[in-house]
């Protein structure tokens, strides 16, 4: 059978809870928005790492190492891990800019190149993020950090369906998470992006089916990379292998989601913002709060670097 969500969790411009990205996605209105170094952001309302999740372990921990941390943490309080049952973690993300920049930027213009701040070593690593919710939630199991652009979100839910069907991890906590800073507001602007950019995280827990409720069947998962002349092509291609792999007809699908498309309106970037390494998993979110039990939907995903990525689900009753 396949591996089904059996619970999800979301911290985005809407508010720390799950509960308030449902409100804010089915009342319609666009989170409030900010000043930001070049385009307006849509923040986490009210978010604080020291304040949020004690001063414990946090000295050192930057924004998005804490959305992480926090929306992790929403799913493992009604629910540890214990030290055997092998929970695993899969996180879409490209990494903190803010701190990967701060932490470079002395090497450049101090005396030595070497005269860097090494506290904020560990923040600049790409799998910091992953590392630390691990630790702070006692995940055993593989760890893992995946950097897909836009599509990154549905990069980790693939690979998490993978450790579940390879017997590696007894179940796979797996999402994706973006930060807004002033650093991704410059590399943004100078590569093209306009608009409002939002953060935020969401996390699933994927796992065999079993006694627990499904949200949600992975049906199946697909990607590849395109030239921009091929890129509608490949998302035909690849709706079209989902729905041969799981046996479903194109007329059956109740609901289809696509981010990144040119030329195509993106609603839920008009509510919250552009999430970035998020935007898949928000999409994923979208579904499992709006759409209709028992029907199939796709959530697809178009990067701006060539990567396309889909989805097909088949929404559960337990939502």
């Amino acid at each position: 059978m396949n591996p089904v969500i059996t619970a999800w969790t979301a911290v985005s411009p809407f508010g720390l809870s799950r509960e308030s990205f449902v409100a804010g996605l089915l009342a319609g209105v666009a989170a409030p928005v900010t000043d930001g170094a070049v385009h307006k952001a849509a923040v986490v309302p009210g978010f604080d790492v020291r304040e949020l999740l004690g001063r414990k372990g946090t000295r050192s921990m930057d924004r998005l190492t804490g959305l992480a941390v926090w929306a992790v943490g929403g799913l493992t309080g009604d629910r540890p891990a214990s030290r055997g049952d092998r929970t695993g973690l899969v996180l879409g993300t490209m990494g903190s800019l803010q701190s990967t920049m701060d932490f470079t930027r002395p090497s450049f213009v101090e005396a030595k190149p070497y005269f860097v701040d090494p506290g904020q070593m560990p923040n600049s690593i790409m799998n910091a993020a992953a590392g630390r919710c691990a630790i702070r939630h006692d995940l055993t199991g593989p760890n893992v950090t995946l950097a897909g652009g836009r599509v990154a979100g549905l990069s980790a839910l693939a690979y998490a369906v993978r450790l579940l069907r390879t017997g590696r991890a007894s179940s796979v906590l797996t999402g994706a998470v973006e930060e807004y800073s002033d650093a991704r507001s410059w590399i943004e602007a100078h590569s093209g992006v306009d608009g409002v950019l939002g953060e935020g995280c969401v996390m699933l827990r994927v796992e065999p089916a079993g006694p627990r409720p499904a949200l949600a069947e992975v049906l199946a998962v697909r990607s590849r990379i395109a030239r921009p002349d091929e890129v509608e092509a490949a998302r035909e291609s690849l709706m079209d292998s989902v729905l041969a792999e799981a046996g479903v007809a194109s007329e059956d699908v109740g609901f289809v989601s696509w981010s990144g498309v040119a030329g195509h309106p993106d609603p839920l970037a008009e509510l919250i913002g552009d999430t970035g390494a998020a935007t898949a998993m928000f999409q994923v979110a979208e579904v499992l709060a709006a759409g209709e039990p028992g029907e199939p939907v796709i959530v697809g995903s178009v990067d701006r670097d060539g990567a396309v990525a889909c989805a097909l689900l088949r929404l559960g009753s337990a939502r």
